[in-house]
């Protein structure tokens, strides 16, 4: 069995699931409703403003990253024998992964030299965690027929 990276960061491979993250961000921040989806849209479309294609690069930028956090819950899995998908082990265990990715997140954020974005970044994070916890079905969706 490969490790992941091995798997999720193939050359052919990489820029399929980039593409599907992008979608995947796009189709979980359109899902919000009510009043406390406001910042959350309010944001998303100034960083894709300020920035046009600002999503996709920054999800590239960070992809390794990510894939290195989600390593251990794929050791994990392995290691239980494999039982049932990756995905549903992700699923299973939504909380601490969404928590993994934020590391990635706000390790770069810190580290961002531009202040419209680490403003906008710094009013959307207190509820990052449950956004991103929520996404985690779709992320098993695209990641499920790439890990076996």
């Amino acid at each position: 069995m490969s490790e992941l990276s091995d798997i999720l960061l193939e050359p052919s491979l990489r820029p399929k699931l980039i593409d599907a993250c992008v979608r995947l961000i796009d189709d979980e921040v359109a899902s919000k409703r009510g009043l406390s989806s406001l910042p959350i849209k309010g944001g998303f479309k100034a960083v894709k403003a300020v920035r046009p294609g600002f999503v996709r690069a920054v999800i590239d930028l960070l992809f390794d990253r990510f894939v290195e956090q989600m390593a251990s819950y794929h050791e994990n899995w392995v290691s239980g024998g494999k039982s049932g998908s990756f995905g549903a082990h992700l699923q299973k265990n939504s909380s601490a992964v969404a928590n993994s990715l934020l590391v990635v997140t706000d390790e770069r954020a810190a580290r961002s030299d531009m202040k419209s974005i680490k403003k906008v970044y710094g009013k959307l994070r207190p509820s990052a965690q449950s956004h991103v916890a929520s996404a985690i079905p779709g992320m098993a969706r695209i990641l499920d027929p790439h890990v076996s």
